[in-house]
């Protein structure tokens, strides 16, 4: 039987967005706007946000969020262990989020994974120069 907080950390589905208005360039709440692009539900995409808010702030801080502290991360986000490692996991599989030696930090996969696609759609589908992109 798989538990909970080892359940495997798969790929996540990212809805694409077309109309400059969902553009998270443009809002007011760029994680916010990110998250609801990953979580079909508003109200887990704040606490998502809430989540990576003090993966980054624990960061940037130097005292990086432990995974041993999942008890106290559950209450500050007020949700249940299954909703917080569906959360995570999604997090992780994105890209988002990494896990190093028992400590959340962010992650540049998500940004790499895109500009990847960007550059071979750019190049392969379209035909365009990549020096221009």
């Amino acid at each position: 039987m798989t538990h909970v907080k080892n359940a495997p950390r798969t790929a996540t589905t990212l809805k694409i967005r077309s109309k400059s208005e969902h553009w998270i360039s443009h809002s007011k709440d760029p994680y916010l706007e990110l998250m609801l692009r990953l979580f079909q539900d508003e109200k887990t995409a704040r606490r998502g946000r809430d989540f990576l808010n003090m993966v980054e702030e624990g960061q940037l801080k130097g005292e990086p969020l432990k995974t041993r502290e999942w008890k106290r991360i559950m209450e500050d986000l007020n949700v249940s262990r299954s909703a917080f490692y569906f959360m995570r996991n999604k997090l992780l599989g994105a890209g988002l989020i990494a896990v190093r030696s028992g400590e959340y930090r962010l992650s540049g996969m998500f940004s790499r994974d895109l500009v990847d696609m960007s550059r071979w759609w750019w190049t392969a589908v379209m035909g365009n120069d990549p020096e221009i992109l």
